[in-house]
């Protein structure tokens, strides 16, 4: 999908994960936009995922934030800005600076965070400003702190291409990082020799090209990788002199792993000793080994020891900041990297500065000439909302982010915004969640709108660059910071004219006295002007001042030949003993409400994304295409769990904790490992019953990093008795109100839902016209009394209206297919075909989505296997087209044909 730029083509950034994608949006003259990948941009050489390759599709402005509302009633932008800034001034007076707090978002670009941070930590003077970057990757800034002195990631993409040995912890990488994966892929076919271990207690699809699958116990990576340290120790693979010249307490963490040989770690991981002992060696033996990880080893109450445990081994080998070797740390949003070096977290400071190091905060109270630099770090992300709860905080702003979906333990979270005295939200969309707690809320621009900077996860800035105008009276987010500044009194720091003259302040202070003494320096980039500033190109720091800067660096890595940022510029190795890692399981009883009957429910929950919807949906939601894939929250769970608790495929399972309930479809998968179950995290009030699935989720945290355990809560799992099931497809939004459960979403030329409820229904009819408002009298209908299924179409002239389908047991119907017929004209026997719920030989159904890019459903592709046309995954490629684009469903795709290729030989 490259394109060549045209007079018209803007180049910009990818607005979702953090490996930074180039894109060129073509703006056309009918209003729609035309996107495609950077050729020229190094992190992605012109591939885009499913998701870039549909931002296109997700620019519409239905459902936008367009004008200033208080109460809910419009308003103007200066009575809004007035109100918020006489709110927080009068808070603070009352009862100081840390009652009130920001709550941002690494959907921010830099520009915005760094505003957000100077008002809150320099002149407000409290650090009570987090982000949702907290639930991502705060246990990565506090592992590389302990243990290199600084939040730096070493490596770069290139990396994993020229390693040897690619070990891949806690990560999907082929759904949430597809383009670094499919490098990846690209990298093994050119070298056969490469090897690749997954360690994951699924067994995703990043796993299906892997040489070695892991599936480890959750929150078993400490101990792994301490054994791995261990091992590495006994068989002579340290690298005395790198240890010797570079780092210090190597002893005391091999004192902690003492205790753990295999059959320990096996123990502690529920891993096959053999499997383990092949993975040392092959980490042992291997010179050029990248471990590259994600929200696996972060979303932990260990996971700062686990990162720790992984660097520990590279730093033990020396085997760091050279080519195809070194930790690696993936970002999961496209600025989370931007709002680190911006101090977007409330325990760090501007410029990779200390909080908690005096002179840090009086080199940047003397740079931003404020009166005062918060002394001490402020509240991290569940603190902060147990703050709101017990009236700490009185005062918050939440910028570009959904909290009360995506925090854990959510529904207390939406129970303390609402008692919350002042609540301001500045976002996008105008139905989230969290906007409903909202006094004030203030339209935010979108991507497309916007223009700044953002850092992706190999340390590269690139441009955002807007190629849409601002619709209604929507505004940046550094605009509305500098504007309640200047309301507050502080407009002489805040008098910015542009997103660049923000950056080029961010990049001096990046140098001020800086002399090397710091990771993050981009001084080299002050001074740009708004020429320069508009036409930089992706750049990746550091990027000192000199002679030739800006510029490429000879070399992109840190730590080859040490330079850590202790004071004694040596690494740290951490103790990490597993007996100290904290618990994650409630007391035996707390999940139950009826006893010992119940308790054989019990699972684990794991959370995470899939691969073509991004946090909230706010985005993606918005494209059908993206929808056809996973249109509806699930709950994957092992064949034998879903045997013990009488769970059938498409079931409906009831999940329960301590903190809340959440109603999913049942998705039977011996991928998932025994004892646990996965649920995704994007599903929302607005488009399912009970889909927020960390509503569910323990607010337990790591005790140094302060991230949420999002991947290990104890639940009770238990069968959810419908007595009837339906689906619908309606031209216009359906309503949802009454239902026990539903799950909507998009469809090409309107909606489709899920539903089911409890209680029989009187009147079938009736339900068609309480969702789309279609009369019950005058529709198609077809009625089985007997067997409980009752089908219903209804139609203004040749276009489908709604069409509904109702059965006892789930609905058996092509959802695909059936939903196809909104976008389509209807006449004479193509009407009765849709009470059928799949097409004829002239208009075969397509089947669940496989291919978003493409399109390509799985009967297609089983056809072209059964046909002979195709009998591998390149060959649906060419015949197809499936799995040639962004690649992420080549895994899928392997499955089809291997399964339909076993069938007709059996």
């Amino acid at each position: 999908m490259d394109a060549a730029p045209t007079a018209t083509t803007v180049r910009t950034t990818c607005a979702y994960c953090g490996v930074g994608c180039g894109v060129l949006a073509t703006p056309r003259e009918d209003g729609s936009v035309a996107i495609a990948g950077d050729p020229e941009h190094p992190a992605n050489f012109g591939r885009l995922c499913s998701k870039g390759s549909a931002l296109g599709e997700t620019l519409q402005l239905e459902g936008r934030l367009l004008h200033p509302a208080h109460n809910g009633a419009r308003t103007d932008w200066d009575t809004a800005l007035d109100l918020v800034a006489r709110r927080f001034s009068e808070t603070i007076a009352a009862h100081g600076p840390d009652s009130v707090a920001f709550y941002v978002s690494g959907q921010l670009l830099t520009e915005d965070y760094y505003v957000a941070n100077k008002l809150m930590k320099g002149f407000i003077g409290s650090a009570n400003i987090d982000t949702n970057s907290r639930l991502c990757m705060a246990s990565s800034v506090a592992g590389h702190r302990r243990a290199f002195g600084s939040d730096t990631v070493p490596g770069t993409y290139e990396d994993l291409e020229c390693a040897d040995l690619v070990v891949i912890v806690g990560s999907n990488l082929a759904w949430c990082h597809p383009v670094i994966h499919q490098r990846l892929v690209a990298a093994k076919a050119r070298r056969p020799d490469m090897r690749v271990v997954v360690i994951d207690p699924r067994r995703t699809m990043t796993a299906d090209f892997a040489d070695l699958h892991l599936p480890i116990a959750g929150d078993g990576d400490v101990a792994l990788f301490a054994g791995l340290l261990r091992h590495l120790d006994a068989v002579g693979a340290v690298d005395e002199r790198y240890v010797a010249a570079h780092t210090g307490g190597l002893v005391d963490a091999l004192g902690a792993a003492e205790a753990l040989d295999v059959a320990r770690v096996a123990a502690d991981t529920g891993l096959d000793p053999a499997a383990i002992r092949r993975f040392y060696e092959l980490f042992a033996a291997t010179d050029r080994t990248v471990t590259v990880y994600s929200q696996g080893v972060n979303q932990s109450t260990s996971g700062t020891d686990k990162v720790n445990a992984i660097v520990n081994c590279h730093l033990a080998t020396g085997r760091i900041g050279r080519p195809g070797a070194g930790p690696f740390s993936v970002t999961g949003q496209p600025n989370a990297m931007g709002g680190r070096e911006v101090g977007g977290m409330a325990n760090m400071l501007a410029a990779h500065l200390s909080i908690e190091d005096a002179a840090h905060r009086e080199l940047v109270r003397r740079f931003w000439k404020a009166p005062a630099v918060a002394a001490r770090p402020g509240l991290k992300a569940v603190e902060m909302f147990r703050a709101v709860a017990d009236g700490r905080i009185r005062a918050i702003w939440i910028a570009g982010t959904n909290p009360v979906v995506s925090m854990p333990d959510a529904d207390a979270v939406a129970k303390a915004l609402s008692a919350c005295p002042f609540v301001v939200v500045s976002d996008v969309v105008a139905r989230t969640d969290t906007l409903k707690y909202a006094q004030v809320a203030l339209p935010a621009a979108a991507w497309g709108e916007k223009d700044g900077t953002v850092t992706n996860s190999e340390r590269r800035i690139s441009r955002q660059r807007s190629f849409l105008p601002l619709p209604g009276e929507a505004k940046p987010d550094w605009w509305m910071v500098c504007e309640v500044a200047r309301r507050m009194g502080f407009g002489a720091a805040f008098a910015y004219a542009g997103p660049g003259e923000i950056f080029d302040e961010h990049a001096r202070l990046s140098g001020f006295e800086n002399a090397g003494t710091r990771d993050f320096d981009i001084a080299g980039l002050a001074g740009l002007g708004e020429a320069g500033y508009d036409g930089l190109a992706p750049t990746q720091w550091p990027q000192p001042a000199g002679p030739g800067r800006p510029g490429p660096r000879p070399d992109t890595r840190f730590f080859a030949a040490g330079g850590f940022f202790h004071a004694d510029r040596r690494a740290r190795f951490v103790p990490t003993p597993v007996a100290a890692r904290p618990k994650t399981r409630p007391a035996p009883d707390a999940c139950s409400e009826s006893g010992a009957a119940e308790r054989q429910g019990r699972l684990v929950l794991n959370t995470g994304r899939v691969r073509d919807h991004w946090h909230t949906m706010t985005r993606t939601g918005l494209s059908a295409r993206l929808s056809a894939h996973i249109a509806e929250p699930f709950l994957e769970i092992h064949p034998g769990d879903a045997a013990r608790l009488s769970l059938a495929e498409a079931d409906l399972a009831r999940v329960a904790s301590p903190y809340g309930d959440a109603l999913l479809r049942v998705l039977v998968s011996d991928r998932q490992r025994p004892g646990t179950v996965f649920a995704p995290m994007h599903w929302t009030g607005e488009t399912a019953a009970k889909g927020r699935i960390d509503a569910v989720v323990a607010p337990r945290t790591d005790p140094v990093s302060g991230q949420p355990g999002l991947k290990a809560t104890d639940v009770e799992v238990t069968r959810f008795p419908a007595a009837w099931y339906g689906f619908a497809v309606t031209a216009h939004r359906p309503e949802t109100a009454g239902l026990d459960y539903f799950a909507l979403a998009r469809a090409d030329g309107g909606w489709r839902m899920e539903m089911a409820g409890r209680a029989e229904l009187d009147a079938p009819a009736r339900l068609l016209e309480r969702l789309a408002g279609v009369p019950a009298e005058g529709v198609l209908a077809y009625h089985d009394g007997s067997g409980g299924s009752h089908r219903f179409a209804a139609f203004e002239g040749d276009r489908l209206v709604a069409a509904l389908y109702l059965s006892r047991t789930p609905v058996a119907v092509s959802r695909v297919w059936a939903a196809g017929h909104l976008a389509q004209a209807h006449a004479g026997r193509e009407r009765f075909r849709l009470l059928a719920g799949r097409g004829g030989a002239d208009r075969p159904d397509p089947g669940a989505i496989v291919c978003s890019c493409f399109a390509v459903g799985v009967n297609e592709i089983a056809a072209a296997v059964v046909s002979g046309r195709a009998t591998s995954v390149e060959e649906i490629g060419r015949l197809l087209r499936a799995g040639s684009n962004c690649g992420s469903c080549r895994g899928e795709i392997r499955e089809i044909v291997t399964r339909v290729a076993l069938k007709d030989t059996a």
